[in-house]
């Protein structure tokens, strides 16, 4: 796997190039298999985030029978040979190579509501749900700002008294806003290349990968997250954990009295006018995968993320009150989050999970593993969404490239 990763590039992995799960059957090498991790592993996961559920058990987000909210398109010309340079080693690039570099699978340029750049590429095309990883707690962050805003959850509130099954774990005494911001201290690590970390474990219970022979331990989400300690004193430092996201979920489907997946239908996916059912991963229990296992479609992605854009008015109205945008636009603790160390970051926060960039145009992203991410710039009144099946799963894979890429459009954009 490592001398394929040195060798294969956007071009040479293209999945429809190497003919993954092509003929009738595949042929034993073009195989793709959920049983040995085919489909979170480069090169094969470049197929397999455009075609998740037949891979992994999925609930639908219903699009319900409304009406389908249309973008303009207004094409632009100006942006594939647009410079700019990158973070890690100063090189310059054009908008049009950045795409490969990031192993760009699809993206979409608004601009003020327009469709100004759209390509697509390897398997993924605009009809093709992709899996959007942490994107997916984004939605989640803004369900919970929601209900704060309704008065049916106060932020204050010890996550014990939400949730009585987690009152023995490291989560009892931190708060909701806690959870939200992800200042908890836990026993828990987000090291995506060691399998024995906390996410690692937590991908074992939720069935993400594969289990190993053996295997005794929690199979499902419900009975993983009673198991994580804590360690530390809540609400020091931001630390990034998906398991945050996790409790979050099962907060808001408590309160709401619906499984995750029905409220994310209720509340954004039918109000909004999505053009399509979205597949969520599940547990073994029917337990959506709340920190990273929604698939959207390209167009409906941007539809979420021009809605936050414009302070919450999607298909015909508000869908989204604007005090819990404004929350999540605010920011957090940046002294928190510096600690965290993000280099790429500078100055930035995480609140509601969601990613803010204040000394950026106020920017705030939902950023997901691989490449996947909502970027909305309020003063060049432009969104990008990207799909994204980059080798390297954390943004420092990605982050060096696309965040002067993107900031280089939105100065584009701003000029005329």
């Amino acid at each position: 796997m490592t001398e394929q990763r040195a060798v294969l590039d956007a071009h040479t992995s293209d999945p429809a190039v190497m003919g993954w799960m092509q003929g009738f059957p595949p042929a034993p090498d073009k195989h793709i298999l959920a049983a040995s991790a085919g489909h979170m592993r480069f090169p094969t996961h470049r197929f397999a985030f455009s075609r998740m559920r037949e891979f992994l058990p999925t609930a639908r987000v219903a699009r319900g029978h409304g009406a389908i909210r249309e973008f303009p398109v207004a094409l632009r010309d100006d942006l594939d040979d647009l410079t700019f340079t990158a973070l890690d080693d100063g090189r310059e690039m054009t908008w049009a190579q950045s795409l490969p570099t990031n192993f760009t699978d699809a993206i979409l340029v608004l601009h003020r509501g327009t469709i100004v750049y759209e390509r697509y590429f390897g398997v993924t095309r605009r009809a093709t749900p992709h899996i959007v990883f942490s994107v997916t707690k984004s939605f989640v962050g803004t369900l919970a700002e929601m209900l704060v805003h309704e008065g049916r959850l106060d932020p204050a509130t010890p996550v014990g008294d939400l949730l009585p099954e987690l009152r023995s774990s490291g989560f009892a005494d931190a708060t909701l806003r806690q959870v939200l911001d992800m200042t908890t201290a836990l026993d828990f690590s987000e090291d995506y290349t060691d399998a024995s970390s906390g996410i690692g474990a937590f991908s074992l219970a939720l069935g993400l990968t594969p289990r190993p022979a053996g295997y005794a331990g929690p199979t499902n989400v419900y009975d993983f997250l009673p198991t994580i300690g804590k360690a530390g004193e809540h609400g020091e430092r931001f630390t990034y954990r998906t398991c945050n996201t996790e409790v979050l979920g099962w907060i808001v489907a408590r309160t709401e009295g619906k499984r995750l997946d029905k409220v994310l239908a209720e509340r954004i996916w039918q109000p909004l006018g999505m053009e399509q059912d979205a597949d969520f991963l599940i547990d073994s229990t029917g337990m959506p995968f709340a920190g990273g296992g929604l698939n959207p479609v390209l167009h409906d992605l941007a539809r979420f993320g021009e809605t936050m854009r414009c302070d919450g008015v999607g298909h015909g109205g508000a869908v989204i009150p604007l005090a819990a945008i404004e929350s999540i636009r605010a920011g957090a603790d940046r002294a928190a989050f510096a600690k965290a160390g993000y280099g790429y970051l500078p100055d930035c926060s995480y609140r509601s999970q969601w990613w803010t960039m204040p000394g950026n145009h106020g920017t705030y992203a939902a950023r997901g593993i691989h490449g996947q991410g909502i970027y909305i710039d309020p003063v060049a009144e432009m969104v990008i969404v990207r799909f994204g099946s980059h080798p390297i799963a954390a943004s420092s894979g990605n982050d060096p490239v696309s965040l002067p890429a993107y900031r280089a459009v939105a100065e584009r954009l701003m000029q005329r």
